[in-house]
Parts: C-alpha cells; structure tokens; sequence
C-alpha cells in the first residue's frame, strides 16, 4: 500500500469526507479498518507533520540569548553606547555593551535552566489514543496520529482528530470545545449530505471532543492545523486567562514603567536645564531607569517556577502550566469527591441482596454478567462486582449493550440465559425503579412494584446511612430480541441491591486536620445520597451542619448560591453540570479554588476552578483540563504540593521585596543628588555595573529557605501592600544614602571620582545587605538563610570592597579608597541594616498582610 501523496487535509479528495460511505473514505485514504503499518504512517508523517494545533517551536540557545536583549530599555541603551562610539568615547560605549552582555547572559543561564528541567517534567503528560498500527491495538501519542489510523475509542478519550466514524455503540460525544453546545450528541456512522452543517455532522468525530460515553471505532482523515478546531485557533490564537499571580506581575510592571517613567524624563530635563553634557544627562537617565528595573523579575520567576515544579515532580505532583504554581499555593477551597481522596478509592463489594435483605445468588451471578461482559468504560465498580462473585459466567454470551451514560445512570447489557435472550440493567437505584414495573419477591412470579416500593426504599435507606453505596439490579426478557435500544428499557422486574463499600483512608481526619491548618478548606462534591455523604463526611471528620444536595441548588438563585457555598461542606446528590456552577459560585464570593477531578464529568469543573488538579489515572479528557497532575491519588502529595506552591511565591516575593527597597531609594537618591551636586553622583557605567551587581545574590533566591510561618497560610499578590513596602524601605534607603552624600562631600571632601567610588561602594553592600532582612518577618539574625543566597552575598561584598584597588575598577572609573573611608561605609551599611530590622517590625504590625 502506497502512502498519500497528499495526506489528510489538503486532499481535495476528502474535501466533503462526511458524505461518503465509510468504504470510500478508506480507499481514498488508503487505509483499512485496521490502520496503517508503522512504515507507511512514519512515510505520512514527513508530509503530514505532527498532529498538533500548534507546531512546537524548539527555541535556540541562540534565541534565547537574544531575547534576553528585547526590552525597549535594553534597546535605549544599545542605542546609547553605539552614540558614544559615534562621539569617541569608545571606553564608556564597550563598558556598556560588556555590562548588558553580562546581564543577558545571567538572565540566559537561568532561563535556560527552567526550560530544560521543564521539558524533562512534560514528557510524563503526553495524551495517548488506542491506536492500530501492523494489525495491532497500541497506545501512541496523540502527535504521531496521521491521516489514515484507525482509531479505537471509549468512555473518557479525548478525540485526537478530525475523524469518520466506522462503528459506534451507544456513543456520545461532548463537543462543547468546538460548537458550545454541552449536551452530548448521539453519533452513529454513515453518509450525509455534502451541505450538512457542522454541528449535524453525525458520522463525524472532531478534535477536541471527548467520548462521555459508549464506544466506537474511527479512522483519522484530518490532523492538526487542518481541523476543524485547528482552523479555529489559528484565526483566535487566544491565550489562556492570567492567573492571579500573573495580573499581579503585570500590573507591577505598569507601576515600574510609570514610576520609571516620569523619573527618567524629569532628571534628563533637568540636567540639561542645569547645563550637563546631554549625553551623559541621557545616558545618566538610561542608566537610573535600568537601575529602577527589575531587569532578571522574568527570569527569577522563570527559574523559581521551574524550580517549585521540579521540587513538587518530586513529591509526585506534575506541573502543566508553570503559572498555576501560584494559585496552588493561595488556594483556600478544594472542592474533591470522596472516592480516592477521602476513602480508599478500592470499591468492594459487601454484598448483593434480594428485595427482603437476603442474600441472592441468581442477583450475583447477573450482576457479574453486567460487569464483565459490557463494553464501555471500565470502572473499579465492575471490577469490584467482578472478581467478588465467584459464579463463573462463561455460558452468558454478550449479544448487544446500551452503554452508561449520565443522563440514564443505568447500562444494559443484552445476554443468553438458559438459550433465552435476557436484558440485564444496574445502575443508580431511582434510574433502575423508574424502569421497572415488577419485584422478584421469591415467588413462582414477579410481584406488583408498588407492594414493595416502601420497603426498598427502607432497605435503601438504612444501608445508605453505614456509608454504602447502593445500586440497583434489573432484569427483562428480551422476546427473542437480538438487539436493543433504549426504548427496551422499559417494564423490567426488580432483582436486588448491590452494596458497595469504599472505606475512609487511614489517617484522612489528621490530613484534612493539617489541611485546615494550612488555610485550605475541603468541600466534598459526590453523586451519591444524602445519607452515604454524609456518613463519609462524619467518618472522615468533615463539618457538617448543612448538606446542599443538587435538587436544592437547582432552586436556589445566584446570589443566594453564592451564599450558601460558603457554608457548606458536603455537596450531595450532584449533577456532573452543577459541579462547574459550585466552582463558579465560590470564585464570585472571593475564593481560590482547587477542584480535585478525574472523572469525565469532572473536565469542565476542572477547567473552571483557579487551579485545575487531576491524577495520574484520570480519564484524558481530565488530566486534559488540568493545570495540575498528581501521580498519587491521595491528600498528603496535594498538601505537599500547597506548600511548594507557597514556597515558590515566597521566594519570588523576596526579590521583589529586595529589587523595591533598596534599589528604588538609591536610584530615587541618585536622581536627587545629581541636582544638586557638580558632577554626577555615579557614572552611567557605574550605575549598570551597580545593578548587575545587585541582582547576582537574587539567582540564589530561587533555593533560599522559608520560615515555616510563610507556609501555613495562603498569601496572595497584593499591588497596594507593594507600594507601600516600596515607599517606607525606599525612603529609608534614601535617608542612609543622604547620610553617604554628606560623609562623602563635606566630611572627607571627596571630589568625583572618590566621591563615586564610595558611593559605589555603599550603595551595592546596602542593596546586596538589605535582602537578608527584607527576606523574612522575624528578625534576620534568628532566620537561617539558604547556603546559596549566603555565598552570593559574601562574594558580591568581597568583590564590592576589593574591586576599587584594582585594575578593572580604573576601567570603570573608580579609585582606591582610604580605610578610614571603608569603615565608614560599613558603619553607615550597619546602621542601615539595624534600622531596616526596626522598620520591618513597625512595617508589618502597622500593614499585616
């Protein structure tokens, strides 16, 4: 078989596929039902490329590096040093260039970093499809599909692309993500008319879509770029909707840009009114504004997310999208279903019983032809009901099935008993009463439902209340029958109940105990009555004073919705579409909201919620709409992942802290003093080598230790707190700078370039000094700082205090400096440090955050 010349989408060929029988569509794709070899499909997929919406693109060391350059005020400078080649100041033009070369190069090596340790962490999150390659069913990544695999797909899948339905059994499909309508669609194969519209397209299965439920069998026509929804984002290309943590970020920025701004524009208008050279007053008000921007804040947070993700890949907790590092970290609500993460998540079955409580024999053997013979989604139900029953079922043949699905809450299977065709239902109790009319009560015939309504219910009722989960078994024959459909499910007889039993896990009460403890509150959403939520509830310890089950919220409006999820804990008797409306309610009310899911009605509560968290052995289309994936279904790896979350902010906050204290007041210094002073207080160089210097202790923030304190609550990004911690420990700052300006001028005299140099000196042991204290609430002396920070530190002051006497330091300016001088400094810097100490205690008494 020869490969397409034109594979898949460009093919005029399938230009209208839905309206051809499915046998021409598999000669046109020269493909079979049972797929391509892995030659022919490596042959396609040179020409086709990967199924993708979105082509990677693999970013260069060398783009990279350049990227480093592409801020407006690295331009501004770039500009500047080539106009003082054109003047003949070659010295200062390649001082320049060296020190921006030097800070695109730190911000590279970290940026780097966070990038390649993030590749290494995704590669555990690929999407896998039931695929046939050489006549055999194989899970392969969604991206090496091409057009022509045939493709095998069940209850959970997300479709990986366009394709032509083959066979499907009771299959629903969900395809909200591309035309908006959340009700699932029926589809079935066969041909439609050319000018079917998209959204009746039923032979047609489409990118994106997942299968709610039943199965099917398709083969692949479109990837990629070139499907439906590939043809959609190419026209949006939206992004995804900022964090909190980022429109903190940006709105940080603004305030930077407008600060630095105006800052800029007056002093470069003032030097010129005072009659400096107007090179220097630009290149002296360039410099002051790299001195005001926090030029590595991307590459911190780059590095910091980047390392918060690897910490928590090693607790188990996988990271999709590196902004929502964050949000784990302030969330405050997790709503969770029980199973798995309260209880043990391993279904047993206690027993199956008749109508009088008594055990049955017949109901356990049909209730095992149920579960092992349907087709559909495999659950651990069916596997509880399956290897408890030691019937062996062997002479029940599979005829035909009607799969679950969320609306009917049943499956019915179509078997043999005895050579004589039988239907066979479980599903939720109520769904499998309104189908019946009769009760097997143990007598030569069924009996009237109606006699035995009161008792079943009581029946239900007191299991339900030891925490049982209990289902419904019925039966019907068939009349000769060889298929069926829904409309069979009607007149059936009522067998018994199946019990199943999913106990609390070991230690859950101390867990959710310890969560509490962090500021996270646990709301349990369950499907199940009222009565089982809330024996769970209370054996798990959950407070439980008001339990809103889904026929209540239906009557509820949306302010008094947004009420009542504040006080309620266990969330009862809930419809998959009223999980969403939960998240939704408690975000309006000011929550940062956890969903914990990993079911298919779970995907658009997940993509609701702040932070989206599913686990390892979810269904895709969940693990799809996390931001989060946990390799462990279980409290204790989230509880770790809230604290790494929480540790990566703090550790981000730290140089924002450091970058608008110390930095701010000396830049905010130097633009006054250079009103008043004959001479510049620092060279333009000195200024970029100032802040080069300054940000060096910052890449060690990323691994710094945090007090136990900054863990146990969520802490969110508050703009106003900033400000106002950049103006007190600004204007402190600038009152030690002052006191600089004054030691230097009037009590040693000091002309420019001694002048410039201490003030060097000053201004980068201040700066470099300061995080030590701004980095924690307690005092710095009793908190330990991270091995890395401490050595960053210790080497900035070093080279800080040597670098006048040498060599280097004439090249930018400086002269030697007498001891009397050094001590000095150091008597100002501590004096700072002890001052900067007292602030921080009246700073956050007066501003709690």
């Amino acid at each position: 078989m020869k490969p397409l010349p034109i594979p898949g989408p460009t093919a005029d060929a399938l230009a209208t596929y839905w309206a051809l029988p499915a046998a021409e569509v598999l000669a046109r794709l020269r493909t079979t039902a049972t797929g391509l070899t892995t030659a022919e499909a490596a042959a396609r997929r040179t020409l086709s490329g990967s199924n993708l919406l979105k082509v990677k693109e693999e970013t260069t060391d060398a783009g990279l590096f350049l990227r480093q350059f592409s801020s407006p005020i690295s331009w501004l400078l770039m500009g500047a040093a080539g106009l003082s080649f054109f003047l003949h100041d070659a010295p200062d033009a390649l001082i320049i260039l060296v020190i921006i070369l030097a800070g695109g190069l730190l911000g590279f090596w970290q940026e780097r970093g966070a990038s390649q340790a993030m590749k290494q962490l995704l590669v555990l999150l690929v999407a896998r499809t039931t695929t046939w390659r050489d006549g055999t069913a194989q899970e392969l990544p969604d991206e090496q599909l091409v057009p022509g695999d045939a493709l095998a797909l069940r209850a959970g899948d997300v479709v990986p692309a366009d394709c032509y339905l083959l066979t499907a059994n009771e299959l629903f499909i969900n395809e909200a993500t591309l035309t908006g309508e959340t009700f699932p669609v029926d589809k079935a194969p066969g041909a439609l008319a050319a000018t079917t519209l998209l959204a009746q397209r039923r032979n047609t299965l489409f990118m994106g879509a997942n299968v709610v439920s039943g199965s099917g069998t398709a083969v692949v026509v479109r990837t990629g770029p070139g499907t439906e929804l590939g043809r959609i984002a190419a026209r949006l290309r939206t992004a995804p909707p900022e964090t909190d943590f980022e429109q903190g970020i940006r709105r940080f920025g603004y305030l930077l840009m407008q600060l630095t701004l105006v800052l800029v524009l007056l002093i470069f208008a003032a030097n010129v009114l005072l009659h400096k050279p107007v090179l220097n007053s630009l290149l002296f008000s360039l410099a002051i504004a790299v001195g005001l921007t926090p030029q590595l804040l991307p590459a911190i947070i780059s590095l910091n997310l980047a390392r918060g993700a690897r910490r928590m890949a090693a607790k188990q907790v996988l990271v999709k999208r590196l902004a929502s590092i964050e949000n784990f970290g302030t969330m405050n609500v997790l709503c969770a279903d029980k199973t798995g993460t309260l209880t043990d998540g391993t279904v047993r079955l206690d027993r199956i019983i008749d109508v009088h409580g008594q055990p049955s024999a017949r109901a356990g053997r049909l209730a095992k032809v149920n579960a092992t013979l349907q087709q559909g989604f495999r659950n651990p139900i069916d596997v509880a009901i399956g290897s408890a029953v030691p019937d062996d079922v062997a002479a029940y043949p599979r005829v035909d099935e009607i799969p679950y699905d969320f609306l009917r809450k049943r499956l019915t299977l179509l078997t043999e008993e005895a050579g004589q065709p039988l239907l066979v239902t479980k599903g939720a109790l109520q769904n499998i009463l309104e189908v019946c009319t009769l009760v097997d009560a143990g007598g030569p015939a069924p009996a009237p439902l109606a006699d035995y309504r009161a008792a079943i219910q009581q029946t239900y009722e007191a299991l339900s209340a030891q925490g049982l989960r209990t289902l419904g078994l019925a039966t019907k024959d068939a009349g000769g029958r060889r298929d069926i459909t829904k409309a069979d499910e009607v007149g059936m007889t009522f067998l018994g109940f199946i019990c199943l039993a999913d106990t609390p896990k070991a230690g859950i009460q101390a867990t959710l105990a310890e969560l509490r403890g962090l500021g996270t509150q646990l709301k349990m959403i369950t499907g199940d009555n009222v009565l089982v939520a809330t024996a769970v509830a209370k054996a798990v310890g959950i407070d439980t004073p008001e339990v809103l089950t889904g026929a209540a919220l239906r009557e509820l409006s949306a302010e008094a919705l947004r009420s009542k999820v504040s006080t309620a804990h266990v969330f009862a008797e809930i419809e998959p579409n009223q999980k969403e409306g939960i998240v939704l309610a408690l975000k309006r009310r000011g929550f940062v909201v956890g969903y914990l899911g990993d079911g298919i009605n779970d995907a658009s509560a997940l993509h609701a919620a702040d932070v989206g968290i599913s686990v390892e052995s979810a269904v895709n289309v969940a693990k799809e709409s996390a931001d989060i994936v946990l390799l462990k279904q279980d409290l204790n790896v989230l509880l770790d992942g809230v604290r790494e979350g929480r540790r990566t902010f703090t550790n981000t906050l730290k140089y924002i802290f450091m970058a608008t204290s110390a930095n701010f007041g000396n830049m905010f210094s130097m633009a006054g003093a250079s009103l008043f002073l004959p001479f510049l207080p620092l060279l333009p160089v000195q200024i970029l080598l100032t802040n080069l210097l300054t940000d060096l202790p910052a890449t060690a923030l990323a691994a710094d230790n945090v007090e136990p304190a900054a863990l146990a609550h969520p802490t969110r990004w508050d703009l106003p707190f900033l400000r106002r911690f950049m103006l007190t420990f600004g204007l402190l700052s600038s009152v030690f700078d002052y006191l600089s300006f004054g030691l230097l001028r009037w009590g040693f005299g000091a002309p420019a370039a001694l002048f410039q140099t201490g003030w060097f000196v000053e201004s980068v042991l201040s700066a470099t000094v300061i995080v030590l204290v701004v980095r924690t609430r307690r005092p710095f002396y009793r908190s330990r700082p991270g091995r890395g920070l401490v050595a960053a530190t210790a080497l900035v002051a070093g080279l800080v205090l040597a670098l006048p006497a040498t060599p280097l330091g004439r090249v930018f300016g400086f002269v030697p400096l007498p001891l009397a001088l050094y001590a000095a400094i150091l008597g100002i810097v501590s004096g700072y440090v002890l001052a900067a100490e007292g602030l921080k205690r009246w700073f956050y008494r007066a501003y709690p955050q």
